[in-house]
């Protein structure tokens, strides 16, 4: 349970720094995104899960 807190709070730090230091970029980042096809969104969105559990595997192994 301690490692997953430690994982979402890693994952929220990293959420956060876009919008912190470079708030106009992200902001465009994500127009850009929301005018993107839910087809596409969803590939992104796979290849995400795909990298992020290849990176876990790794470091648990």
């Amino acid at each position: 349970m301690n490692a997953f807190i430690i994982a979402i709070g890693l994952l929220l730090i990293f959420e956060g720094m876009g919008p912190a230091l470079f708030p106009k970029a992200w902001r465009k980042m994500v127009s850009q995104m929301a005018q993107q096809p839910d087809k596409q969104l969803k590939q992104i969105g796979t290849v995400l899960i795909v990298v992020g559990a290849m990176l876990v595997l790794l470091m648990v192994n």
